[in-house]
């Protein structure tokens, strides 16, 4: 499915959050939203998974508009997974995966053999098979992470939106999970905040700041020095390391580099 931002703006209590981004997420691409704190990617985010209407502009999957479309319709194509997602503490971490099925059933109709099958599947997928029966409260942040995570691939969406999933996961956890969004044939659009993790699986980069699209790219092309001095204020080398990825080395801030 092809996501696409038409001259979207966003904002709330009279401030503009989001100014005129236009961009089109590619069928199957996996692509990195980028940027500094603050300079908009949860509000974008938002704004193409239909849980805010944009102020000016338009969110289109596959060529039409979703103004007036259902969030049960939304949500057969697309998931979307929020920074710090909260379920109820009697929940099993399979109730939680099992949500995912939701927009696929009627509201009296329990799940089907095939429902389990995927739910099983995502389980695996997010290496949470043996904590299946655990209940919420017992689980790490990480754990609930993934199990959140997984929720998603249960959906079996066209496309999947994900909101700094990376922050509560331990080295291994974080490149699996890339790993295998970089693997799926769905749409992807990840924020992250980690710039090695971004270049190495994601296709393209989309660089945010202040509200508004600075570059859009391969990841090469976008992550500069001199861009990130302007948008990250940091001063940084980039190179390649022994297998062939982007690598890049901090120095710290201009104003701390030249104070030495």
């Amino acid at each position: 499915m092809k996501i696409a931002a038409e001259n979207l703006s966003w904002g709330a209590n009279g401030r503009t959050i989001i100014r005129g981004i236009t961009v089109e997420i590619g069928s199957g691409q996996t692509v990195g939203l980028i940027g500094p704190n603050g300079s908009g990617k949860s509000s974008l985010l938002r704004c193409l998974a239909g849980l805010r209407a944009p102020t000016a502009g338009a969110v289109c999957y596959n060529g039409e508009d979703i103004t007036g479309w259902h969030t049960r319709r939304i949500a057969q194509h697309l998931a979307f997974v929020e920074q710090a997602s909260e379920s109820d503490s009697d929940l099993r971490v399979v109730d939680v995966v099992s949500l995912g099925r939701t927009p696929f059933r009627d509201r009296w109709r329990g799940l089907s053999p095939a429902d389990h099958t995927i739910i099983d599947a995502a389980l695996d997928h997010l290496d949470l098979a043996s904590l299946r029966d655990r209940h919420w409260n017992t689980l790490s942040g990480g754990e609930r992470q993934r199990a959140h995570i997984a929720r998603a691939f249960a959906q079996r969406p066209w496309a999947i939106l994900l909101d700094e999933p990376t922050n509560h996961l331990d080295i291994r956890h974080q490149f699996e999970l890339m790993e295998l969004l970089a693997s799926t044939d769905q749409t992807v659009l990840v924020a992250l905040h980690d710039l090695a993790l971004a270049a190495r699986y994601c296709d393209r980069l989309v660089l945010l700041s202040k509200g508004e699209l600075v570059a859009d790219g391969p990841p090469a092309e976008v992550l500069t020095r001199d861009r990130l001095r302007e948008v990250y204020e940091i001063d940084a080398t980039i190179g390649r390391d022994d297998l062939g990825n982007l690598a890049i080395t901090y120095h710290g801030t201009p104003n701390l580099q030249e104070a030495r």
